[in-house]
């Protein structure tokens, strides 16, 4: 699993860290896991909505960011729970870019067991490390 939940950080938080072996795979695995922190099972997301998502900014670990948050936007403003998909990051005049389709579909109570409702990624511990072999990103989720 490219992810793993952090227990001892927080109570009215949850933590986890990400890896990927790549930005793409990074960016994957922190958006599978804030997801899973909505609802138990990610394979019952079905795609049957679709959203071009395309953020830049001067920071990698600050894109990573709005990335996520930007997912909590679709869940709390159209209640849609997204799964990132081909997603690129590209890096251009000292600005990095990221382009993702999102699938997925409106929260069905009766199919989606609800965990946790996130409200918003904090910047508390948060971070992206480029490590031998891949990225590892820290992520702090307000619930």
């Amino acid at each position: 699993m490219p992810y793993k939940y952090l227990e001892e950080i927080g109570t009215a938080d949850i933590a986890f860290e990400a890896t990927g072996r790549d930005l793409a795979q990074l960016f994957t695995a922190a958006a599978d896991a804030t997801m899973n922190v909505m609802i138990d099972n990610l394979n019952s997301i079905e795609p049957r909505e679709t959203r071009q998502i395309e953020l830049s900014n001067n920071e990698i670990d600050m894109l990573l960011f709005d990335f996520l948050q930007e997912l909590i936007y679709f869940k709390d403003a159209e209640r849609l729970l997204l799964r990132a998909r081909n997603i690129r990051i590209e890096e251009r005049d000292k600005r990095y870019f990221v382009t993702a389709k999102a699938v997925g579909e409106r929260l069905d109570a009766t199919r989606h067991h609800q965990r946790a409702d996130v409200k918003a990624v904090t910047l508390h511990g948060f971070s992206v490390e480029k490590e031998d072999g891949g990225w590892k990103a820290r992520v702090l989720l307000d619930i």
